[in-house]
C-alpha cells in the first residue's frame, strides 16, 4: 500500500496540505462529503489537487506533511511549479 502527501488549491487560492492512502477518495471527500472533509476546507470548495508525492509508509507521508505545513506559501508555490 502506498501513502500520499498532497497539496490542494482551494477556491480562495489558499493551499491545504494533507496525507492519505487513497488520493482519489480523499479529494472526493474534501469536495463532496461535509462530514469527512477537513473543517478548514468547508467554506473553500471546490478544491483541486495541485501536487502529490508517494511514500511507502504513513509515517513518511506524515513527516513530509508536517515539514511542508511549516513552509511559507511562496515556498509551497515553488514546490508545486
Amino acid at each position: 500500500m502506498m501513502f500520499y502527501f498532497y497539496i490542494l488549491r482551494c477556491s480562495d487560492n489558499s493551499l491545504y496540505c494533507g496525507q492519505t492512502n487513497n488520493l482519489e477518495r480523499r479529494i472526493k471527500e474534501h469536495n463532496f462529503d461535509k462530514n469527512k472533509s477537513a473543517k478548514y476546507l468547508r467554506a473553500k470548495k471546490p478544491v483541486k489537487l495541485v501536487y502529490f508525492e508517494e511514500y511507502p509508509t504513513l509515517k513518511d507521508a506524515m513527516k513530509r506533511e508536517w515539514q511542508i505545513k511549516k513552509w511559507t506559501k511562496a515556498k509551497k508555490e515553488a514546490l508545486i511549479k
